[in-house]
């Protein structure tokens, strides 16, 4: 086994659209040792193959030579997620990524089966725990609902005034269906796993020897209730209804009235159309604030990792938003750390909550072109899917000006046709 620190740093990015998917190869006298974080999309770009996810599936094969070390999922949002399905056939992505044989599985601590809602004995610990991943599970099945609300809206709707409202609802509302044949897979590979937390060991500590590994979220629900974002929704209030959640008051493809008179199919009645677009509109305003909640929850579950070796660091916070960085950002030894970061993988593809300008102010290796050991930036994202409005859109135009301003910043967006990676070296 290696004892010496890594000397050097292979860091991959790849293009899988609206998602993550980073690579790193930590090169030691014996050999590198490969860690995956995260493998999911939720869209690609429009000049992509097809098989993009294959393509990278087998990509990562080959530069790891068959043997992966550890695989980091941050959370379950498709985005992170989905490239770990597997088909019946075994030809799956996830088949491919199962064959590597990781050591390692590290996931949030929500994602622990003790926490699941099938728990048969749980401590009050336990209990608390259980409650709060039965409520992330009805979420997802309120996710699976709307988004195929949505979707119905966007094909009816006569006037054609809401239709891209309710795609991006559609698209938001994806993002959080549930992907079983990924969970399980990731749930039976790998000899170890490490359900993870706010100070907690990785289990990355022992299989990189010389490189300092530091969970910095999420936190638990002792350490932090500000996760389950109470404090902008009544969140126990609205999920009183989780018994019903995963049920529609209609089923799909059944009418609500199926005895109301209907005229021809995309034309309203001249008494119909000023107030259903609006009542539609209405009912995609609300929808969408669900969504939010939906996405906002799931995000506070991500784990963050810093990773520290031969005086630089290297931070990733999957999708962290604001409420699970408050639990890190009022801890002063941290801070002082993370002012150290060399690189930074941009958190939640350039969205507005998920950079704490505190972080980012704190950052003293940021500043212009010239300044030696200059902060490097690399943010996986599409244009185009999570909002569109100035000041909401994904990812955020101010977020990018500071990062292009200040920062060796990279996109994968940049990516083009056949290109499937960015490839970035540092030497340790």
């Amino acid at each position: 086994m290696a004892t010496k620190p890594p000397t050097k740093l292979t860091l991959r990015t790849y293009q899988v659209g609206f998602g993550d998917c980073f690579l790193l190869s930590w090169h030691y006298a014996s050999g590198p040792k490969h860690v995956l974080i995260d493998f999911g999309s939720k869209g690609y770009p429009k000049a992509a193959p097809k098989n993009l996810m294959k393509l990278i599936a087998d990509d990562i094969a080959k530069e790891t030579k068959g043997r992966l070390h550890a695989v980091v999922l941050t959370h379950r949002h498709q985005d992170h997620i989905s490239g770990f399905s597997t088909t019946k056939a075994g030809k799956g992505t996830g088949d491919v990524i199962r064959k590597l044989n990781p050591d390692l599985v590290v996931q949030p601590w929500t994602e622990e089966p003790g926490a699941k809602t099938d728990a048969r004995k749980p401590t009050a610990l336990a209990a608390r725990k259980q409650g709060f991943a039965q409520m992330l599970s009805h979420m997802q099945d309120a996710s699976a609902g709307l988004a195929e609300e949505a979707a119905r809206l966007a094909a009816t709707e006569p006037l054609k005034r809401n239709v891209p409202m309710f795609r991006r609802l559609q698209f938001a509302g994806e993002e959080g269906i549930k992907n079983l044949s990924a969970i399980k897979n990731l749930q039976q590979m790998g000899k170890r796993h490490s359900y993870v937390y706010h100070g907690s060991k990785s289990g990355l500590e022992t299989m990189l020897p010389g490189v300092k590994v530091t969970v910095l979220g999420p936190p638990t629900l002792e350490q932090s209730d500000a996760i389950k974002k109470e404090r902008q929704v009544d969140q126990e209030q609205f999920w009183m209804l989780q018994a019903n959640s995963g049920a529609r008051a209609v089923p799909s493809g059944r009418l609500l009235f199926p005895n109301a008179p209907r005229g021809r199919a995309g034309v309203l009645p001249p008494y119909a159309r000023w107030f259903i677009p609006r009542v539609r509109a209405m009912r995609a305003e609300g929808m969408e604030q669900i969504v939010r909640v939906l996405d906002d929850a799931m995000n506070n579950t991500s784990v963050i990792l810093l990773f520290e070796v031969g005086g630089q660091s290297f931070l990733f916070p999957g999708d962290a938003q604001i409420e699970n960085w408050e639990f890190t950002l009022k801890n002063a030894a941290l801070m002082k750390r993370l002012q150290k970061v060399t690189f930074y993988k941009v958190g939640h593809h350039g969205s507005r909550n998920a950079t704490p300008k505190s972080l980012w102010k704190g950052f003293s290796n940021k500043g212009p072109a010239s300044q030696p050991g200059r902060l490097a930036t690399v943010v996986s994202t599409m244009a185009d899917k999570y909002g569109k409005s100035e000041g909401a859109e994904v990812p955020r135009k101010t977020l990018l000006t500071a990062l292009e301003k200040d920062s060796t910043f990279y996109s994968t967006q940049k990516l083009r046709g056949k290109e499937i990676r960015k490839v970035f070296e540092f030497t340790l």
